[in-house]
């Protein structure tokens, strides 16, 4: 399984999931249940790569990822992830290694945080190709 965490300054989960441009990427395929956590891969998107305006019409750096965790996300977001096969998850927790801790022992992640940006995707949704 391969998670990517949303990222502001590859400290802290990012609140807005298709303006970021910094990713954690866990690739847990190959750890078993007491494994220490793999140090995650950076991965900086380019301007066209960061997901609110990649035109989905190629590969991605983050193809291939089974869940997305990020602060918030508009609905397009989580369609077009979706096609991509991954899903997403949206929590207010703030570390991401608390966060991913809390995925792998199967607890739920706080609750999201109001985010103005999620309402004007929502805005934007309503109008978008995707």
């Amino acid at each position: 399984m391969k998670i990517a965490i949303a990222t502001k300054d590859w400290q802290s989960v990012a609140g807005h999931a298709g303006q970021s441009r910094f990713w954690l990427l866990y690739d847990l395929s190959s750890v078993k249940a007491g494994d220490p956590l793999p140090a995650p891969t950076h991965i900086q998107l380019t301007n066209a790569e960061i997901l609110h305006y990649f035109e989905d019409d190629a590969p991605h750096p983050l193809d291939g990822v089974d869940v997305v965790v990020a602060g918030s996300a508009g609905d397009g977001f989580v369609r077009r992830m979706k096609k991509r096969g991954a899903d997403v998850l949206l929590t207010g927790e703030t570390d991401p290694t608390a966060a991913l801790n809390r995925i792998l022992a199967g607890e739920a992640l706080p609750d999201q945080r109001f985010d103005i940006t999620t309402t004007l995707c929502k805005l934007r949704d309503l109008f978008s190709k995707h």
